[in-house]
């Protein structure tokens, strides 16, 4: 995809981002403190492998844990002997456990290889313990797994639409243990909102009271509302009814992110630039707002209006592109910067100047 391609792309999501908030549930601003998903792993071996499995004499801690396992099982293989494997792999094994899950649910798990194993397609997972950060063991995966081979394309040539070294078994661990999320304490609980604003808390606030009563909830600071909940046997509807109440956030602070790698530029409302000039190579880059009085007819009954008409001009050695719009746009400098051929390097460049000197009224980020 060309530069060209990627900033229409930005301006695309531009247009998008710029309408009007509207209401959102509080399910999608916040989330109940000590409600989250706990992070697990494991280490185990994945057998039965079409001849692509480790090579040992490169990944000796393969032929180590499965000498450790046979031992386990009662086989006890003679000092000395170095067995050449070819049908096993030793895999991690990750997975996230859920909130309020309980002891018998099944989960979803990733299977990747830490050797070099060259594929894992048709193997299967033996049983595995999967731990908490703490060290206990949370669940227990064991499975098959079924990994996309590739694929053909209409020329005949052959195209790798999966990655073989690497998969997932859909419910290929069964909970064992269970992790305890308290939802509030001493009669009251706690909103994290999603991002810190000091506005859309108020706003938080005001809903809630509105809707469930006066005195229910209270900011704590820019991302944290407490609430005051009902008895423990009452708490379910009540947080049921709490989450689908409708608030309008505020809006967001301006934000431009660009790719570094790909020259993608997505901002998230129409940011605005002072005036300024810049230099990079070739290219310059000069802004210029200047006001405009628009005085009424007599006897009109109208009122003065003053607007803002801003001059940008991109010029590449002797050329120049001219462009008037309603107010300093930054997409109207892409736009300008895009139409001379400016690289993603050069863009990066450009917005990073104008935002040290000030001109870019939004903040910048580099991903």
């Amino acid at each position: 995809m060309s530069l060209s391609q990627y900033l229409m792309s930005g301006m695309a999501a531009l247009c998008l981002l710029t309408v009007p908030a509207h209401a959102e549930r509080i399910k999608e601003l916040a989330s109940i403190q000590g409600v989250r998903d706990n992070p697990l792993i494991g280490y185990g071996l994945m057998v039965g492998l079409d001849g692509t499995g480790d090579q040992t004499m490169q990944t000796p801690f393969t032929t180590q844990s499965l000498n450790n396992m046979l031992q386990q099982l009662g086989i006890s293989v003679p000092a000395g002997v170095n067995m050449q494997l070819k049908n096993v792999a030793a895999v991690m094994v990750t997975a996230t456990l859920p909130s309020f899950a309980r002891p018998g649910q099944n989960i979803d798990v990733t299977v990747s290889s830490m050797g070099n194993a060259k594929s894992l397609r048709g193997g299967t997972l033996l049983m595995t313990p999967l731990k908490g950060v703490d060290g206990a063991t949370y669940a227990i995966a064991q499975g098959n797994m079924v990994i996309g081979g590739a694929g053909a394309s209409a020329n005949g040539s052959k195209v790798q639409i999966n990655q073989l070294s690497s998969g997932r078994i859909p419910g290929g661990a069964l909970v064992e243990r269970t992790v305890d999320a308290p939802v509030g304490g001493e009669g009251m609980f706690s909103l994290e909102l999603n991002r810190s604003d000091f506005g859309t808390a108020q706003r938080v606030v005001e809903a809630i009271n509105r809707q469930l009563g006066p005195g229910t909830a209270e900011a704590a600071d820019a991302r944290m509302v407490r609430v005051r909940a009902p008895e423990q046997q009452e708490r379910v509807g009540f947080l049921a009814r709490l989450e689908n109440i409708e608030v309008t956030p505020t809006q967001a602070a301006a934000r431009v992110v660009i790719n570094a790698r790909t020259g993608s530029v997505v901002m998230n409302q129409a940011v605005r630039v002072n005036d300024c000039a810049v230099a990079h190579g070739n290219l310059s880059v000069v802004i210029n707002t200047e006001p405009v009085i628009s005085q009424p007819g007599a006897f009109s009954g109208g009122s003065t209006v003053a607007t803002q008409t801003s001059q940008i001009s991109v010029t590449q050695g002797g050329g120049a592109l001219q462009m008037v719009r309603s107010g300093a746009s930054l997409s109207d400098v892409i736009k300008g910067l895009n139409s001379l051929g400016a690289n993603p390097q050069d863009l990066v460049s450009i917005l990073q100047a104008m935002k040290t000197a000030g001109a870019l009224r939004a903040e910048l980020e580099i991903i």
